[in-house]
């Protein structure tokens, strides 16, 4: 009896103890993300195309790097140095290649269920290992991409390597609430998003990888699970090629690779803003 009058108090404070420090670390959380959200300047409006990048509720293990929200890697200024922000980097060369005549230095981010989605054909969005949505916001997904909006999604993979994410699992149960009957299927090299959106990429071998292993898998969401309608969610599993993106000025990584990635990412905006 005394050895339960001892552990009473004791299993008490353990507890309290524990309580303090989840508070801690969720007001952590809380002013890191509001630190960043405040450094967000959008893009005003003017009928140009922008990158439109998409704000999400994480769950609590997402801010594993730097701090930062998961919606804002590549976006916010990374904890290695150097690089530039992923879009601003896809944009210089959408100008270049194109008469597209995109804002360069600026950008948009949007919450997903911001009325201000519809006026941007494309969305991205980084780490839905880590994405949560309430019914509301998952109302207004479905909503944007059936009336011809197009998501691509980058930067998330499995265990062990997720930091804690969901992974692919994670992303498949929130997309299925998003769009219920949502069945994703692997891409081959013979769709049209590598054929002919811009660039012929001849195999889906040769897209580099930045630090993840194996292989880069790219599936694919269509509409009414057709493969012979419109390509709705474009997402790169097991692969960051964002990465690439952010830091192809740096020497970072061979110039060749970056070029794969470029390729890419090029083919989505261009194959997203014609269907």
């Amino acid at each position: 009896m005394r050895l339960f009058r001892w552990l009473g108090p004791t299993l008490v404070a353990v507890l309290l103890l524990g309580a303090a420090a989840a508070a801690q670390r969720q007001l952590f959380r809380t002013g890191m993300e509001q630190y960043y959200e405040q450094s967000v300047k959008n893009a005003k409006y003017d009928g140009r195309f922008a990158f439109a990048r998409l704000k999400y509720t994480s769950e609590p293990q997402g801010f594993y790097y730097c701090g930062m929200p998961p919606w804002g890697h590549g976006y916010f200024p990374s904890c290695r140095g150097g690089g530039e922000r992923a879009e601003t980097s896809l944009m210089k060369i959408m100008n270049e290649l194109t008469f597209l005549d995109p804002h360069i230095e600026d950008s948009v981010v949007l919450t997903v269920d911001s009325p201000e989605l519809a006026k941007y054909p494309i969305a991205y969005m980084t780490e839905p290992g880590f994405w949560t949505i309430t019914d509301k916001e998952a109302a207004a997904l479905r909503a944007y991409l059936l009336k011809g909006g197009f998501l691509i999604v980058d930067d998330f993979r499995a265990y062990p390597r997720d930091h804690g994410g969901g992974g692919w699992e994670n992303f498949e149960s929130v997309m299925e609430r998003v769009i219920p009957s949502a069945q994703f299927v692997d891409l081959d090299e013979d769709h049209p998003i590598f054929t002919n959106a811009f660039f012929k990429l001849e195999s889906l071998n040769v897209f580099p990888q930045s630090y993840d292993t194996g292989r880069p898998i790219i599936r694919g969401l269509f509409e009414d699970n057709d493969p012979k309608k419109r390509l709705l969610v474009v997402a790169n599993f097991n692969t960051d090629i964002s990465d690439f993106w952010e830091f192809s000025a740096t020497g970072f990584k061979p110039v060749d690779e970056s070029n794969q990635a470029y390729k890419l990412g090029v083919n989505y905006l261009m194959y997203g803003l014609t269907h």
